[in-house]
C-alpha cells in the first residue's frame, strides 16, 4: 500500500513534468497573441501586457505592414495528405492486423518482423534516397506523392497496433457467429470489429497526428504552394537575417487547434484503446 507521503511526491512529480512539457506550447500561444516588441524583450514578459490579432491578420493578408502567407492552400494540403495517408494507413493496417492476429502463414513471424524493423528507421535518414527516387518518377510536388510516403512511415504502426487488439478478442466469438449463419466477413464487421474500433480509433490518431505534424519529408519533397504543408509552410516567417516569431508562432496555433480538436472528439475511444486488455477480468 503506498503511504501518503508517497502518493503526494508521486503527484507532484507528474504535475512538475507535466508542467515542463506544457510551457512551451503555453509559450507558443501566447507569443501568438502579443506583439513583436514584447517577443524581443529582456527580460522576457511571459504573460502579454496587451493581447492581440494583428499576427493572425498579418499571416492572412489582413494587414496593411505585411503580405500574407497562403495558409488556406497549406491547410487545404494539409488535411488532404493526413486524412488520405491516415484513411488508408487504417485500412491496410487493419487487414494486416487482422491476418497477423488471426491466421497462421509462411514467413509470418519474419513478415512481422521486418514491418517492424522497417518502422525503427528515422524519417529523416529517407529523406534523400526518396527525394532521388520521386525526382526520377516525377512525385516531387505533389501531394500522392508525400501521401505514398507518409504510408510507409504509418502502416507498421497502424499494423502493429490493430494486431494487439484483435488478438484480445476471443476467436471463439467469431467462430459462434458463423455457427449462426454468419459469413466470415458478416462476423468481422457485427463482431469483431466492433470491439477493436476502439484501437483502430487510437492508430488513426497517432497515424493522422503523425501526418500533420511532419516537416522533415514534406520540406524535401514539397516545392510550391501546390503541395505544401502547414509545418512547411512556417518555414516562410524566416528570411536571412530575421525571424518573425510573432507570425510563426500564430501560424503554429493554427496547426495545432486541428491536432486538439480530433484528440477531444475521439478521446472516448483513445482512452479505452490505449487501457483495451490492460485489466484482466
Amino acid at each position: 500500500m503506498e503511504t501518503p507521503l508517497q502518493r503526494f511526491l508521486i503527484r507532484l512529480g507528474v504535475f512538475v513534468v507535466m508542467v515542463v512539457i506544457c510551457v512551451p506550447g503555453l509559450w507558443v500561444v501566447m507569443t501568438a497573441f502579443r506583439d513583436n516588441v514584447e517577443v524581443m524583450a529582456r527580460p522576457p514578459v511571459w504573460i502579454p501586457q496587451a493581447w492581440t490579432l494583428d499576427n493572425f491578420r498579418s499571416i492572412f493578408g489582413l494587414s496593411a505592414t505585411q503580405q500574407g502567407i497562403p495558409v488556406a492552400s497549406y491547410f487545404v494540403n494539409s488535411v488532404i495528405i493526413a486524412v488520405t495517408s491516415t484513411v488508408l494507413a487504417v485500412l491496410i493496417g487493419m487487414a494486416g492486423g487482422y491476418a497477423f492476429a488471426r491466421y497462421n502463414f509462411r514467413f509470418k513471424k519474419a513478415s512481422f518482423l521486418t514491418l517492424m524493423l522497417s518502422r525503427t528507421v528515422p524519417g529523416i535518414s529517407l529523406s534523400l534516397p526518396v527525394f532521388m527516387i520521386w525526382s526520377r518518377i516525377g512525385l516531387i510536388d505533389t501531394d500522392f506523392g508525400v501521401i505514398l510516403v507518409y504510408l510507409a512511415l504509418n502502416i507498421p504502426f497502424t499494423i502493429w497496433l490493430i494486431d494487439g487488439f484483435f488478438r484480445q478478442i476471443p476467436h471463439e466469438l467469431s467462430e459462434a457467429a458463423k455457427i449462426d449463419g454468419c459469413t466470415a466477413w458478416q462476423a468481422f464487421w457485427k463482431i469483431e470489429f466492433p470491439l477493436a474500433k476502439s484501437g483502430v480509433a487510437s492508430a488513426g490518431i497517432f497515424a493522422f497526428l503523425t501526418s500533420w505534424n511532419e516537416f522533415a519529408l514534406a520540406s524535401q519533397l514539397t516545392r510550391t504552394t501546390a503541395s505544401k504543408t502547414l509545418p512547411v509552410g512556417l518555414m516562410d516567417f524566416t528570411a536571412q537575417f530575421t525571424v518573425d516569431w510573432t507570425g510563426m508562432c500564430a501560424m503554429a496555433v493554427i496547426i495545432i487547434v486541428p491536432a486538439l480538436v480530433l484528440t477531444f472528439i475521439v478521446q472516448k475511444h483513445l482512452i479505452a484503446g490505449l487501457t483495451f486488455g490492460g485489466v484482466k477480468g
